[in-house]
């Protein structure tokens, strides 16, 4: 009887225990802790099997390098974009940066082929940059040549519209025309032609829909600014409260709030005045590629701007209007108030994101880490 009392506490201790671990399990996978041990501890390995072949490839000899097909594994990871791979691999052995395949492209050709700018950032650690910059790949391309490719479309999947897609593909056409000499800016490939020429062939559709991307914006634009142009040009001479019959000024003049309303719908008025400017800038642009690179995005980084401003300034205005004719003696100013950022908000949900990325892109910190070199 004892014995199987006991037998029978065991039992409950460990079918408490066992649904004591569920519950445990169920809270870290519902908190999101289960993914991050699992990432975590998937890292932890991979930065194991890395230590370990790297070690493994210094012990090589170059015949064995070869059948081993560690190059291929080096270009293989290129393509991928696995930047710690690639840097821990030619940090151990700077020989195996003249890794190539069978097409003659070296790591820094794949590396601007696919667009892993991080990779490519490796070339201003080397002392050798020169030599590899002028070194041809595939058909007698050179570094410049493969600048001048069309970006795959996974690597340009996360920028938003046609115009910043070609931006960035001239950043890095300008990025590796840097660092090449200028013997190999005009020199032509199979196809006879120069790495200029090159990238105007095979950027042709791209910068055609980007330069409709940037019509179709600024035209919308251009009608939102117009008409808040017109409304702010009207509404100076129709003040809330009308003027006196006397003297003509304004009944409400000596009203703080009548200075909100004038200030708020004159700023109104000349932002939106000078987005209409830089939209109708854009539409008759010449659209050269070198526009895509800062005149273009610049011009709609400002008619944004203050499109966003004149909109925020009109409804300041309108509000301002609201409180001096119901001067606080209805309940109904305040809801209609706060219905007035409904604009504001939606423009910023569906504007401001594209204006943040177009800033970042256009005067924010360069796609390309030059000070790599400390890290050799």
């Amino acid at each position: 009887m004892g014995n199987r009392s006991r037998s029978n506490g065991k039992e409950i201790i460990g079918s408490g225990i066992y649904s004591l671990s569920q519950l445990v399990s169920k809270l870290r996978t519902l908190l999101g802790i289960e993914h991050l041990y699992e990432m975590k501890l998937a890292h932890s390995l991979s930065r194991e099997l890395l230590s370990r072949m790297k070690h493994q490839i210094l012990s090589s000899n170059a015949q064995q390098r070869v059948t081993g097909k560690v190059y291929e594994a080096i270009l293989c990871a290129i393509k991928e974009g696995i930047f710690e791979f690639v840097f821990d691999i030619v940090k151990a052995d700077r020989q195996l940066v003249w890794s190539h395949d069978e097409k003659s492209r070296n790591i820094f050709s794949v590396a601007v082929q696919y667009r892993h700018a991080k990779i490519f950032s490796l070339i201003y650690g080397l002392d050798i940059k020169s030599a590899l910059a002028s070194s041809s790949a595939s058909f007698d391309n050179n570094l410049l040549h493969m600048a001048g490719m069309s970006a795959p479309s996974t690597s340009l999947d996360h920028i938003a519209g046609a115009a910043l897609q070609m931006q960035r593909e001239l950043q890095w056409f300008k990025e590796v025309e840097s660092i090449t000499p200028p013997s190999a800016h005009g020199l032509p490939n199979k196809m006879g032609l120069t790495p200029q020429q090159f990238f105007t062939k095979n950027h042709e559709d791209m910068m055609s829909k980007g330069e409709k991307w940037m019509k179709d914006t600024a035209s919308s634009c251009t009608v939102v600014g117009a008409l808040i142009v017109t409304i702010m040009f009207a509404a100076v001479f129709t003040v809330p409260g009308g003027n006196d019959q006397n003297n003509g000024f304004p009944i409400f003049l000596n009203e703080k709030l009548f200075m909100v309303f004038i200030v708020s719908d004159a700023l109104s008025l000349f932002s939106s005045s000078t987005s209409v400017l830089m939209f109708l800038g854009i539409l008759t642009s010449r659209y050269a590629e070198e526009d895509f690179l800062e005149s273009l995005p610049r011009k709609m980084i400002i008619g944004l701007s203050t499109l966003f401003f004149s909109i925020v300034a009109m409804m300041t205005t309108f509000s301002a209007a609201l409180l001096l004719m119901l001067h606080e003696q209805s309940w109904i100013f305040k809801p209609i108030i706060c219905l007035a950022s409904i604009p504001i908000t939606l423009f910023v949900l569906m504007q401001f994101p594209l204006l943040v990325a177009m800033a970042i892109s256009t005067y924010g910190p360069s796609i390309f880490d030059r000070k790599m070199k400390r890290w050799f």
